[in-house]
């Protein structure tokens, strides 16, 4: 299993790693500083979920708002629990202002956190970065960067490199000075190199 370890030793030892791999790398993390990046283990794997499928394709400011109109629903508790969320009429979460196909996805996942598929914190953390991808991507709407976000963010995983991400593509273009991005086959093989810090390269390529 990949191993988590968010704390900072770990960053460091990340830092040192990959600035020794090339002078473009040692250059960029130099120039950007420490790694900053700080992941959100208290989130419960199905509340990760709901929350990234609410941000795909949108800018964070309109996820926020959809999200607080979800969130105002249950006022009594940080975040619903699945069986409250799909207590709620779709049309009453559709006014919120999830489309359709999003709403379709999140009372999936609620669902599939009830019938198990969706394992709690705990479970999570007895399972290997590709198992979960494999469990999860079965889920409609649920895409392997999702449950990559999952791994990063919520299980605080550091080997974590999402090659299907624009961003992460589009900079190591700029740190490498390409005249296109690599595919992400090309991005999933260079990034071996990597290894076992491809979280914190991601960060960093992120910020490129």
């Amino acid at each position: 299993m990949t191993p988590a370890d968010p704390a900072p030793d770990a960053h460091r030892a990340a830092i040192d790693y990959l600035a020794t791999l090339d002078a473009d790398w040692a250059r960029h993390i130099a120039a950007v500083g420490p790694c900053l990046h700080q992941a959100k283990p208290a989130q419960e794997p199905y509340e990760a979920l709901v929350r990234a499928i609410a941000y795909q394709q949108l800018h964070g400011r309109a996820a926020e708002a959809i999200l607080g109109r979800m969130l105002a629903l249950f006022p009594d508790v940080a975040f619903p629990q699945p069986e409250r969320l799909l207590a709620v009429s779709p049309e009453t979460l559709r006014a919120c202002g999830f489309s359709a196909t999003k709403l379709a996805t999140i009372r999936g996942i609620a669902q599939a956190r009830l019938d198990g598929l969706v394992p709690s914190r705990a479970e999570a953390l007895m399972l290997d970065d590709e198992a979960l991808i494999e469990r999860l991507v079965t889920l409609r709407g649920v895409g392997r960067w999702t449950v990559e976000m999952l791994l990063i963010y919520c299980l605080e995983r550091l080997d974590v490199l999402p090659v299907d991400d624009f961003g992460v593509r589009a900079g190591y273009r700029r740190l490498k000075g390409l005249e296109k991005p690599p595919t992400p086959a090309q991005l999933r093989a260079l990034g071996m190199a990597w290894s076992p810090f491809r979280t914190v390269a991601a960060w960093y390529l992120w910020r490129a």
